[in-house]
């Protein structure tokens, strides 16, 4: 099997413990035990529990930019089309990975190391916003506050919808309605 291969399935066997076991229990140890492989070839991949909880997230933001370049692509060139593209892509992607990306996430704020991981991807989600919805602000760009407040509210949305307390397509209808708006107070 090959390094990225390798990689690849102790990604996906660590998401099953994730999702099994909860981010308490996962541990570097754990994970070659359930890949069954020896340690050194978990801690050769990712070095540190931390390391790999960073793995975890950022494989999470690879799949996540996938389907938002689909539906952005896909999405006609209007500002209520790209701003339901963004609100269903970035719940749907939350509630494709459940609790687990709920657990990953609670874990990246436990360390400064890990918060510094979060917000590099957070700040390219802003940055990706910027370009979703610039050509719909009159100068070409909508203020980094509201792309702040984008990414805010998509986050709290989506962990309402993912604990049962809203509707998905009323969270999706919401946000849409936060995308325009912010984006017109850049008109």
């Amino acid at each position: 099997m090959s390094r990225e291969q390798r990689g690849r399935q102790l990604l996906d066997v660590a998401w099953t413990l994730v999702g099994g076991e909860g981010t308490d229990a996962l541990s570097l140890g754990r994970l070659a035990e359930a890949a069954g492989v020896t340690k050194p070839v978990a801690y050769d991949h990712f070095t540190t529990r931390n390391g790999l909880l960073a793995a975890l997230y950022a494989d999470y933001d690879q799949r996540q930019t996938a389907v938002f370049d689909a539906r952005i692509g896909a999405a006609p060139a209007r500002l209520d089309a790209r701003a339901q593209a963004i609100a269903s892509g970035y719940i749907d992607c939350v509630l494709s990975q459940g609790s687990d990306i709920q657990a990953i996430l609670a874990a990246l704020a436990g360390s400064p190391e890990l918060r510094d991981v979060r917000h590099r991807y957070q700040q390219d989600f802003v940055d990706q916003c910027a370009q979703w919805l610039g050509a719909f602000a009159n100068d070409g760009d909508v203020p980094v506050a509201g792309r702040w407040a984008i990414l805010g509210a998509a986050e709290s949305l989506s962990e309402a919808v993912a604990a049962g307390a809203l509707r998905q397509p009323d969270a999706e209808a919401e946000l849409q309605r936060l995308i325009v708006d912010t984006v017109n107070r850049a008109r």
